[in-house]
């Protein structure tokens, strides 16, 4: 956890596993995955992919090691682990490390995939996928309350642009304002009835960035917004409702496109519907999904990120347990 690895700059905390796994007795690869245009980030980008020396695995654990910002050092005490990546998702490699070990002693051929970018761009997911294992299942880690998804909803971000004629505010006659049309355009967007699933919940919809103009008293000849649509179905649906209600005041541009999934179920386990998206739908040749993890969704992304020493032992133990029933179900 005090590696700081923020999306784009996952390299030191990617050698640091390579070591400490291929030192714990792992056959350890680096998979190169591209640097985005978007970052300023001078790290070396790569997957880590470690497996018992010559072994196909039958199963893989697999999460992501980026981080959102900002920087968070690790601090603890008798019950919690706090820090940036405590539950989401640096707790969880720590968890999958030492059920995998668990599953070579018992002689169960399990990998392990710590991928780059989930929380921006699934970079490493996609990079991933095009160089498979030959795995049958695939245990992502997300921070579930130890809890086994049903479904994951998908994601539709989009920003929508709208655009004018400058002009001197005491005459708004001579000008045409993109951020009145981008009011409206977001008010409609806004109306909408997303599509929802009785056994999922709604779509909804952010609007999480807001620009444009140049003064409150020049009328703007630009606006745009950013807004993520979380899915409970195909996006095609929604995108196109989107379309039609910015007709005519702006225009959108699809910036990520992730679909909603259903996953496996397990007898025995308690269950949940994950509210947020995984790189999931993006490891589809790894296997087939399962989805699960210590920590709560709640204090992910905040200041206050922590994980219960008690989920973290446990999680090692359901780990251990869901790949052994998994291994036996294809004998």
């Amino acid at each position: 956890m005090d590696i700081e690895s923020i999306t784009y700059n996952e390299g030191a905390v990617g050698a640091f596993l390579m070591e400490w796994l291929t030192e714990r007795g792992f056959a350890v690869e680096k998979m190169p995955v591209e640097q985005s245009t978007e970052s300023r980030s001078t790290s070396e980008r790569f997957n880590v992919y470690a497996c018992a020396p010559g072994q196909t695995p039958t199963v893989v654990l697999s999460t992501h090691m980026d981080t959102v910002p900002p920087f968070i050092p690790s601090s603890e005490d008798e019950e919690y682990i706090y820090g940036r990546g405590s539950c989401d998702a640096k707790g969880i490699i720590a968890a999958q490390i030492f059920a995998a070990e668990r599953l070579r002693e018992e002689g169960i051929a399990a990998g392990l995939l710590f991928v780059a970018g989930e929380e921006r761009d699934s970079a490493g997911a996609k990079a991933a996928n095009l160089h498979p294992r030959g795995s049958r299942f695939l245990i992502n880690g997300e921070p579930t309350d130890n809890r086994l998804a049903l479904a994951s909803k998908g994601a539709l971000r989009v920003v929508v642009r709208a655009t004018g004629k400058m002009a001197h505010s005491a005459y708004p006659e001579l000008g045409d304002s993109a951020t009145h049309k981008l009011v409206e355009a977001l008010h409609r967007i806004l109306a909408l009835k997303l599509p929802a699933l009785e056994d999922v919940g709604p779509s909804t919809a952010n609007i999480g960035i807001l620009a444009g103009g140049h003064a409150p008293n020049v009328i703007a000849d630009f606006a745009e917004a950013q807004i993520l649509i979380r899915l409970v179905g195909p996006s095609e649906e929604t995108r196109r409702a989107v379309e039609e209600a910015v007709k005519g005041l702006a225009t959108i541009d699809v910036a990520l496109e992730i679909p909603f999934k259903r996953l496996r179920a397990v007898e025995g386990l308690p269950t949940m519907i994950a509210a947020f998206t995984t790189d999931v739908p993006w490891l589809s040749n790894w296997g087939e999904p399962l989805l699960l993890g210590p920590g709560s969704i709640h204090v992910a992304h905040t200041p206050h990120e922590r994980l219960a020493k008690r989920e973290l032992l446990e999680a090692i133990e359901l780990y251990v347990r869901v790949a052994r029933g998994l291994v036996a179900s294809t004998r």
